[in-house]
């Protein structure tokens, strides 16, 4: 079945991991009650800076903070546009919009959709 992808790459701070994961679980609730199909949160283990690019050059990445590859799945885009307008308009969401209480640089995180090219 064709798939499609919202993919998130967000810079931590390692102080803040608890925080994230809990603002993380909470929303990941809301997006699979809302239809999407997985809902995943990774924070990085084997993610060195490159010479050329790498993902903490990706989000410059700075001293005390890790990097976060996130990603949700659909059915696909009109699946995904649907499931977000009824994500965005969900009030229990409404205090983790705000760039003041995300545990994060929101001006760092980058973000895209994506169509399956290859699903084995």
């Amino acid at each position: 079945m064709p798939q499609y992808v919202d993919g998130f790459v967000v810079p931590v701070p390692t102080a803040n991991l608890d925080a994230y994961r809990n603002m993380a679980e909470r929303a990941g609730k809301v997006w699979i009650e809302h239809g999407a199909r997985q809902y995943v949160e990774c924070v990085a283990d084997d993610v060195k800076p490159g010479e050329v690019t790498s993902f903490p050059q990706s989000v410059q990445l700075k001293e005390g903070e890790t990097v976060v590859f996130a990603w949700i799945v659909y059915d696909s885009r009109e699946h995904r546009d649907s499931v977000n307008e009824k994500v965005m308009a969900d009030p229990r969401l409404k205090d983790m919009m705000d760039p003041k209480s995300m545990p994060f640089d929101g001006m760092r995180m980058f973000w895209g959709g994506f169509k399956s090219l290859v699903d084995l």
